[in-house]
């Protein structure tokens, strides 16, 4: 359960539309006419060898681009007849998903489902992890990216697989965490990608790994221990190993996951993308989808984002309609993948707020109403005690709880706590609170960063507003310093009444322990809460 949680460039000939259930989703952003370029790459590769497994008839020993052996596990539609498919990744140390009738992870889309539907499904133990052989290196693109390239080779040459044209199969991409990432990897390198749907996924494994420049220990150690037997890149242990004694990772290591992707590479994908991020994942944020759904925007391709209360984390508020992304799921499969040009695929923001409503906007960011402001001042020792975390969940906790709720943000006592009144507001605070600070403050020497956290506590319920912190990095020499930082984004409905704290901390169980001993004066603490317009958004 461990490893199911944590880190789980043109497009093919177009072909004439394949008929399939309409499915219409409010808020429907206006189809345009979507012609995936051709792609010339399917005839130049080589044909794959595969072995079947004695005994397991879903399951076939493939040989990669390096002879790295995979496992995969095929699974097409009951009738055999050439149909799209569909490649879904695992999480990070698992192998592939072989379930055919049970659940899927967080309300998406599972084997059984899909084939239902008319795709065929593929699925795989990446390379370290399962029976397969080779050594994990986090979905590089030069090892499993072109991995993922073997397993297009493969289906193209399967009966069951509908073509695009002699090489290229028609293949669409679902899976979280490590396999949302694997989609945006494999979509940025090979132009038989038609459409993906990564769940949980990130832009940069710096800016979610190692925010600030600073280690979220907590998910450290358990994406460690969820991979322990495991044949692992020795970067990996080794930014785990420095990260959780230092507070920080080397500029080596840095560069390492910084090159994992997809970073600078989700510029060179142009097919039909939809983000699903969690409004409570601690590990890879909205700021991740964000800032991935932002670059394909500006290129002009067909994206969208959902928010769901869940991910890398725990759902310590109402959640909401439970169907969501299996509906915006297959209403984006059958729309980019099946060619169904009647089906319309939604807003291209769709979320959730505290309270489980549900809000849809025509595009991100929201074009924005009044900022909610407040402003105070105060000071905070910088010790251990009191800071932000661990989580007490009520009642017997489920394994997700369980496994986040040593490291997840709680109501600090150690603070400097700063009350924002939205007065006579009704609105969605939707985005990233922008945090200023004008401080003094000294600490003990040593080799550790200096940083304090913000995180924002919903004082009605007493959690903090999407399980979020965010590090601030702070100088602290003695002398007056100001500085400005985005916190991470929120969706949360404001509401006369209901006051919010900023609480300004020495530490968390999010993220590694920074220098301590010492105190901090804020001179000055002001935070601004962005706000949409209420003509731009739709409160279903």
């Amino acid at each position: 359960m461990v490893a199911v949680l944590v880190l789980a460039s043109c497009a093919s000939i177009s072909a004439k539309a394949a008929s399939g259930a309409t499915t219409t989703l409010p808020l429907a952003v206006a189809a345009r006419a979507w012609k995936p370029a051709p792609c010339r790459i399917g005839p130049t590769r080589p044909t794959p060898v595969s072995v079947p497994v004695p005994g397991v008839a879903s399951d076939y020993t493939l040989t990669s681009f390096d002879s790295t052996l995979l496992r995969i596990h095929w699974f097409p539609t009951a009738d055999a007849k050439p149909a799209p498919t569909v490649l879904m990744g695992p999480g990070w140390s698992l192998s592939g998903d072989t379930d055919v009738t049970g659940t899927a992870l967080f309300g998406g889309l599972g084997i059984g489902s899909m084939n239902q539907a008319g795709y065929n499904v593929l699925t795989w133990d990446p390379r370290g992890f399962g029976k397969s052989s080779g050594v994990a290196t986090v979905n590089d693109p030069e090892h499993e990216g072109k991995d993922a390239q073997v397993l297009l080779d493969w289906v193209a040459h399967r009966p069951e697989a509908l073509l695009d044209s002699p090489g290229d199969p028609r293949a669409g991409m679902v899976g979280w965490s490590y396999g949302g990432g694997i989609q945006l990897t494999l979509a940025s390198q090979d132009c038989r990608v038609d459409t993906i749907v990564p769940g949980l996924g990130w832009h940069s494994l710096h800016t979610s790994l190692d925010k600030a420049d600073t280690v979220k220990a907590g998910w450290s150690s358990v994406l460690a221990s969820a991979a322990v037997g495991d044949k692992l890149d020795p970067h990996i242990i080794s930014a785990q190993t420095t990260g959780l004694s230092s507070g920080q990772l080397s500029a080596d290591d840095v560069a390492w996951f910084t090159s994992r992707g997809p970073g600078d590479a989700i510029k060179k994908i142009d097919v039909p993308t939809l983000f699903v991020q969690g409004t409570v994942d601690t590990l890879f944020t909205l700021d991740e989808a964000i800032t991935n759904y932002r670059i394909l925007r500006a290129n002009g391709v067909p994206t969208a984002m959902l928010w769901f209360c869940g991910g890398h984390g725990t759902c310590l508020v109402k959640p909401g309609d439970p169907n969501r992304v299996a509906q915006a799921t297959t209403a984006w499969l059958d729309r980019y993948l099946r060619r169904n040009t009647s089906v319309t695929t939604g807003p291209r923001l769709d979320l959730v707020d505290q309270d489980g409503g549900r809000w849809t906007a025509k595009d991100y960011p929201v074009p924005a109403g009044t900022p909610v402001t407040a402003t105070g001042s105060g000071e905070l020792d910088l010790t251990a005690d009191g800071g932000a975390g661990p989580i007490q969940l009520p009642g017997t906790p489920d394994l997700l709880g369980t496994l986040v709720q040593p490291i997840t943000p709680a109501k600090a006592t150690n603070a400097v706590n700063v009350t924002i009144d939205p007065g006579s507001v009704n609105a969605l605070a939707v985005g990233a609170p922008r945090l200023n600070i004008t401080y003094s403050g000294t600490v003990d020497p040593g080799p550790g960063p200096t940083r304090v956290f913000a995180q924002l506590v919903d004082d009605s319920t007493g959690v903090v507003v999407g399980d979020q912190i965010t590090p601030v990095d702070v100088t602290l020499d003695g002398k007056n310093h100001t500085t400005s930082t985005d916190l991470e984004t929120i969706a949360q409905h404001l509401t006369p009444g209901h006051t919010l704290t900023l609480q300004l901390v020495a530490t968390t169980v999010a993220y590694a322990v920074p220098r301590l001993d010492g105190r901090i004066h804020f001179t000055s603490v002001a935070i601004s809460l962005p706000t949409a317009k209420a003509s731009a958004i739709h409160r279903a």
